[in-house]
């Protein structure tokens, strides 16, 4: 035969209350506890105003590029440019970075301190500056 379950009154749950809990009893009940636990979200995000687009540079300006700096030598003032488009001695060139803006005549260039008078693409040449540069300061022809 099969034992009735007994109706829960309120006395009697303050009875269980008082009683201790056996362990298995113990994590069912805070199973249930997190159960009923009610989680509370946040509210949507809203989207962020995206900040406009910085000018890059112009059909023109991106022509005009020779090369980029990826050295600089301040006791000799003296730039290393990674040449893009072949130029010579006496061409004028704008060096343009973050807090780099000259403009300037090609005075002397050398590869591994021998002169030369003209560089081809590829070439890493020491050109000498009137100015700070930076590394990844861009050099155009003016």
């Amino acid at each position: 035969m099969a034992k009735k379950k007994k109706k829960v009154t309120p006395k009697r749950r303050k009875a269980a209350a008082k009683k201790p809990i056996k362990r298995k009893a113990a994590k069912k009940a805070i199973k249930r506890k997190v159960a009923k636990k009610v989680i509370k979200r946040k509210p949507a995000k809203k989207a962020a105003k995206k900040a406009p687009k910085k000018p890059g540079l112009t059909k023109q300006e991106k022509a005009d590029i020779i090369g980029k700096v990826t050295h600089y030598f301040p006791k000799v003032r003296a730039a290393v440019i990674k040449v893009k488009v072949p130029f010579n001695v006496g061409a004028t060139i704008k060096i343009k970075g973050h807090t780099t803006d000259f403009t300037q005549n090609v005075s002397s260039m050398q590869i591994d301190r021998v002169p030369i008078t003209s560089a081809k693409k590829g070439d890493e040449i020491g050109v000498l500056v009137i100015s700070r540069v930076r590394r990844n300061d861009t050099v155009f022809k003016a």
